[in-house]
């Protein structure tokens, strides 16, 4: 099991709108960008082999570094590399961190200082949720789905895990950069489902960010 000792302290950092890593769940990326391109090669030469996700936030943050205050570290765990030159690789979601400062070097893409600190649930096992009615779940589900045309495979999310479930919905749905956020800086698995209900709720009633946040 990976401890907090074994995460470094300053890592890449991939800052991709809408982009979703959760603990546990995996992530597949493009790559092709000449400046993550070198990303991925100096990450691909080190025994972590960990990329950070974030999320810009329009420089909302207040601390000039135009990024959100939390992010989600993930293991390359798979890659494959086109005749063009451009990778398709697959992140395993490790744990969130704090940022704390932005590393000034050479490298063409960010590196920042981080805190894994207060995550250490992140580096347990399978999070479980004892009031998750899955049934409403997959109700709630089937209407978001409907209403925006969409389809997906109900086998498999009917075999997945509670967390699995919970996870890859937050990860796939369609959800503003801002209700992303939400998600990841849940404090448990009971509060990350308890705010996908909330955002399907709020999507198939046509109800506004400001709505959600009174």
């Amino acid at each position: 099991m990976i401890k907090i000792a074994d995460l470094p302290n300053t890592i890449p950092i991939f800052p991709l709108p809408g982009a979703l890593l959760l603990p546990r769940a995996k992530l597949p990326l493009h790559i092709f960008e000449p400046c993550y391109l070198q990303m991925l090669e100096d990450a691909l030469k080190t025994r972590e082999r960990v990329i950070g996700m974030m999320q810009p936030n329009g420089g909302r943050s207040g601390d000039g570094s135009g990024l959100y205050g939390v992010g989600c570290a993930g293991r390359v765990t798979q890659f494959s590399e086109t005749e063009d030159g451009r990778y398709f690789i697959t992140l395993c979601g490790i744990s969130r961190y704090h940022l704390k400062t932005e590393v000034e070097g050479f490298t063409p893409y960010r590196r920042c200082v981080v805190d894994w600190s207060g995550f250490e649930t992140d580096l347990g096992r399978t999070e479980t949720d004892e009031g998750f009615d899955r049934a409403t779940m997959m109700a709630l589900l089937g209407r978001y789905m409907d209403a925006r045309g969409l389809s997906t495979d109900w086998g498999a999310l009917e075999e997945a895990g509670d967390e699995l479930l919970v996870n890859s919905l937050s990860m796939l749905l369609d959800f503003e950069p801002e209700d992303k956020q939400a998600l990841l800086e849940a404090s448990s698995l009971t509060a990350r489902r308890k705010t996908l209900v909330t955002l399907l709720e709020f999507a198939l009633r046509g109800g506004s960010l400001e709505e959600k946040l009174q």
